[in-house]
């Protein structure tokens, strides 16, 4: 399973590619919603973990964009953020994103969020 974390800020994107290589994914880490455009056109990716707050696109606005084109319907989309207020879970979930995880997280969350948009585990899975 492949894996893409987008988030400007470092060392979260770093800990997420951590989590997910840990337990069994291939990650690519994107530092903008432009940069990971360019990826997803390149790779194949299963799951992507969308970081809201970024400069150039927004999360919301780049699986907007991916949702655009039918070649990557199948892309789990997850919005990573500290945004918690409702009404911004219902604006990410109506651009397209899968679920939504509010930072600080832990592995378990990220874990059980990947479970709820049915990405198998690829640990498990060996």
């Amino acid at each position: 399973m492949h894996a893409l974390v987008i988030d400007d800020f470092e060392p979260v994107r770093s800990l997420m590619a951590e989590i997910l290589t840990g337990i069994g994914f291939t990650v690519d880490e994107a530092a903008s919603a432009l940069e990971a455009l360019d990826l997803i056109k390149k790779e194949k990716v299963d799951v992507a973990l969308v970081d809201w707050n970024m400069p150039d696109m927004d999360g919301r606005e780049f699986v907007q964009e991916v949702r655009k084109n039918d070649a990557y319907k199948d892309v789990r989309m997850i919005m990573v953020t500290a945004e918690t207020a409702m009404d911004k879970l219902a604006e990410a979930l109506e651009a397209g994103a899968d679920e939504y995880i509010m930072k600080p997280f832990t592995k378990e969350v990220i874990v059980e969020k990947l479970a709820l948009t049915g990405i198998t585990m690829p640990a498990a899975s060996e």
